[in-house]
């Protein structure tokens, strides 16, 4: 055939999207170092550098105060090929007001969380449809709003910084229907990313909970079913020098180093684009909470145990309806 069909170049359109989301922050985080490397020591345009680092100093706080986005960055075609390739869904539960803020907790975190990304930082899967009048606000690691450009680039999706001050900021200073969305398993969760996998670190994550009770905000559980099934990870032998690495640097920096695949540019290969299976995102009824200005552990703890409920009786009720098993429950570490 001298030209590709419609299917075949729609396949890689979506295989164009997601390869650029994923290795973005990598490309664009070389070119950038690169070139101002090479501007610093081989030409007289070292200025240029000066400059870029001057607006960064002077921006640095942006990514904690709500970001910057851009409506027409978030309603982008490219962003239904990525969503396409899976394809990702989302879901709601219940209606929920404009009128109070809330923080969206998103389990399981995935080895690089592309269902939250396609939800919350997109308009394709239909966000404003779903939840109207609600701002969603994806968070994640401020180590990503370092580089220039990329900075820009991801805050463009409506994401910020995911810290203390971030999620200060946007409960307080940003007035309502804010949704700021945290995925609390964060990278120590990734080990656990495995397809048939349902363990979750929660157990001793309780800050959300405590910033919740803090500002009267209500908790909502999500879900999102077939995110650890987009890769595969290949296992190390138990106490073997590999593990024992992986342990050693998990307890020093909290992130469990992984090696993990998926597929290739065709589908029979191996590489590092995810597999295209289906992911929907199931997100559930707000839970509300009161208000302690400085609750104390128990109270802490009191809460976070009825969030946990909560998260597993979402978990129950959609469970069967992609294929898990009935007597499957989660399993939190």
């Amino acid at each position: 055939m001298l030209f590709p069909s419609k299917k075949d170049l729609k396949a890689a359109l979506e295989v164009f999207a997601v390869f650029q989301w994923a290795l973005s922050g990598v490309l664009i985080a070389f070119v950038v170092i690169c070139l101002n490397l090479y501007l610093v020591v081989f030409t007289s345009y070292w200025p240029i550098t000066v400059l870029m680092l001057t607006w960064l100093a002077f921006d640095w706080k942006t990514p904690e105060r709500g970001g910057r986005r851009f409506a027409c960055v978030r309603r982008w075609c490219l962003w239904k090929q990525y969503c396409d390739y899976f394809p990702l869904k989302l879901l709601k539960t219940q209606d929920i007001s404009p009128s109070h803020n809330y923080l969206l907790i998103c389990h399981p975190h995935g080895l690089l969380a592309h269902s939250y990304f396609g939800n919350f930082s997109t308009e394709t899967t239909g966000f404003s449809k779903i939840f109207p009048g609600i701002t969603p606000y994806l968070l994640t690691l401020g180590a990503f709003f370092w580089v220039p450009f990329l900075r820009d680039y991801i805050m463009a999706t409506g994401v910020c910084s995911v810290s203390h001050s971030s999620i200060e900021f946007l409960l307080t200073q940003k007035g309502t229907g804010n949704m700021v969305i945290v995925v609390v398993g964060g990278l120590a969760e990734c080990q656990y990313s495995i397809p048939s996998s349902f363990t979750l670190v929660l157990k001793n994550r309780t800050g959300f909970v405590r910033m919740a009770l803090q500002h009267g905000v209500a908790l909502i559980p999500a879900y999102a079913f077939g995110e650890t099934e987009l890769y595969d990870q290949y296992i190390f032998s138990p106490g073997g020098l590999v593990n024992r690495f992986q342990k050693w640097f998990q307890s020093i920096v909290h992130i469990y180093p992984c090696a993990f695949y998926g597929r290739g540019f065709t589908k029979n290969s191996w590489g590092l684009l995810p597999h295209a299976r289906p992911v929907t995102t199931i997100v559930g009824k707000p839970l509300l909470l009161p208000k302690f200005e400085n609750p104390s552990q128990e109270i802490v703890d009191k809460y976070h145990a009825r969030y946990i409920d909560a998260l597993c009786k979402l978990f129950d009720q959609h469970k069967t309806k992609f294929g898990i098993s009935e007597t499957q429950e989660l399993v939190i570490v």
